[in-house]
């Protein structure tokens, strides 16, 4: 399972840098004793860190604690915290923490979240905004 999210990160990575973003796995996400995205992206301007999933159906789930430290290295690094959704057939979508439904454990991508998310050309947007 590991390697195939490892693949799925190494194709975010690609779609990135297609899509004018300077991007990298993060060594030890998961594992680490300090908080580490999966993925950290920038194009000079802004700064993305995203906790990547792939799923073959809706919902996602995403703990608690995978969101808080998202979050924590976040906003140590400045960077925008994002989680990276692939689902098969489908584009990459990404969708911010507070975008999503909050659940007694964690935080849910439903369909509905789903239909929200933003594509490869909002989050370049997005990396175009002073935010």
């Amino acid at each position: 399972m590991k390697s195939k999210g490892s693949r799925f990160e190494r194709d975010l990575i690609a779609e990135l840098w297609k899509n004018g973003f300077a991007a990298v796995r993060v060594a030890g996400s998961g594992v680490s004793a300090f908080p580490c995205p999966d993925i950290v992206a920038g194009d000079g301007k802004k700064f993305f860190a995203f906790e990547v999933k792939m799923r073959s159906s809706l919902p996602l789930y995403v703990s608690s604690e995978e969101i808080e430290k998202l979050k924590r290295f976040s906003g140590a690094f400045g960077a925008v915290c994002l989680v990276a959704l692939k689902l098969p057939r489908k584009k990459w979508r990404f969708f911010a923490i507070e975008d999503m439904k909050a659940t007694p454990r964690g935080f849910c991508i439903d369909e509905e979240v789903y239909a929200m998310g933003k594509d490869m050309l909002e989050l370049k947007g997005l990396a175009q905004l002073r935010l």
